[in-house]
């Protein structure tokens, strides 16, 4: 038996790594965490694994789960050495960062094309419905978007459904999905300057993904 909600959290973080190895700069330093639920340390230890992380700031709409977070980061086991701050003005916050995670499950845009600087890459992992929105319609245009699944995310993703509904972005706006990065089929960030995007909406293989990951380690270290 395995659990569910641990192997979720734990292969959309992975995901998102995943995508970030081919979309976010390689000297990215500070990670923006945008939501204080159950996945936020998750993704910041995630991302931490795949890229130079020196400092993480964490926003939430109340500051006092915000710096619940702070904690929760730390007691995961991240780093010791990284800088671990809580914001409380997300526009600022968004100005400064090289990596911006959302994991939330806002229905307003909290991410603003004004405030990202050139070369961010913005992850977002809540959002999973067509409603939802954790960025506006400029910086979904502005970006070189990507996906985990084209089936789910152009059904799902408020962020794109959206846009794509009130004409400000096409289907081909999307350029490609996270298995078409891992086979080489698109090579990802194209310069330094870029705002890249990668919105995903969670897909049952990846459930299936962790849960063999999960089986395998457990019986080659059991000698099951």
């Amino acid at each position: 038996l395995m659990d569910g909600e641990q192997l979720t959290l734990r292969r959309t973080a992975a995901a998102s790594a995943m995508a970030s190895q081919y979309l976010s700069r390689s000297d990215s330093q500070h990670l923006l965490v945008v939501g204080t639920g159950q996945l936020a340390p998750e993704m910041a230890i995630a991302h931490c694994d795949v890229r130079p992380i020196r400092k993480i700031t964490v926003w939430g709409r109340d500051p006092h789960n915000a710096l619940a977070t702070l904690h929760a980061l730390r007691r995961a086991g991240v780093d010791p050495s990284i800088d671990i701050q809580t914001a409380n003005d997300l526009s600022a916050a968004t100005s400064q960062a090289d990596i911006i995670c959302c994991a939330t499950t806002s229905k307003a845009p909290l991410v603003f094309h004004a405030d990202v600087k050139s070369g961010t890459h913005i992850d977002l992992v809540g959002g999973f419905k067509p409603d939802m929105r954790e960025t506006n319609d400029a910086l979904i245009a502005a970006a070189s978007v990507f996906v985990d699944t084209f089936d789910g995310a152009l059904a799902e993703a408020g962020d794109l459904v959206q846009p794509m509904t009130a004409g400000r972005i096409s289907r081909t706006h999307v350029l490609a999905e996270l298995a078409c990065l891992a086979k080489g089929k698109h090579g990802g960030r194209a310069n330094e300057a870029e705002i890249t995007l990668f919105k995903s909406v969670g897909t049952a293989i990846e459930d299936l993904a962790a849960a063999q990951l999960a089986w395998h380690s457990l019986r080659d270290n059991q000698r099951i």
